[in-house]
């Protein structure tokens, strides 16, 4: 889909990995871009083991340029929603800094809702680390509510 922002939403495939790895470490800064890399290999080669779906969704410029993407799954069960139904998961969001305010996320959103949709789902949910006040803010104003706030532990053994 073509948006007014001369920006194109469509699935990742595998020729999209060197610049989808650059945009994930933006996200994701603890893998490296080659780690990521590696992953997305995977991913959009088919060869990732995984128990439920997972799809990548891409913003891409006229010039090809990729400046956004959204990463979906199904999940089982999320906080605050139905334990009947398998629910759609943003597992990342991210638009480049000077492409962000113009929809973009929006449209990357609206492709993996009608994905969701398509799986079965009737809800989708996310989560946004509670220092990131933006990815919140982003998140309300796309119609998510707060189902929960949580504080996570880990302990070495």
């Amino acid at each position: 889909m073509t948006s007014q922002n001369n920006i194109y939403v469509r699935q990742a495939n595998p020729s999209d990995v060197a610049q989808l790895a650059i945009l994930r470490t933006s996200l994701w800064p603890e893998s490296s871009s080659d780690e990521h890399a590696r992953e997305l290999t995977a991913i959009l080669n088919g060869t990732e083991q995984r128990v439920l779906p997972l799809i990548i969704f891409v913003a891409e410029e006229t010039d090809s340029t990729l400046v956004g993407f959204l990463e979906a799954g199904l999940r089982s069960c999320a906080d605050g929603c139905d334990l009947s139904r398998p629910v759609g998961y943003v597992e990342g969001w991210f638009v480049e800094q000077h492409r962000r305010g113009q929809g973009i996320g929006g449209e990357l959103l609206c492709a993996a809702e009608a994905w969701a949709r398509a799986q079965g789902c009737r809800e989708m949910a996310s989560d946004a680390s509670i220092e990131n006040e933006l990815s919140q803010r982003v998140h309300e104003s796309s119609g998510f509510t707060v189902t929960a706030r949580s504080v996570l532990y880990r302990k070495s053994l």
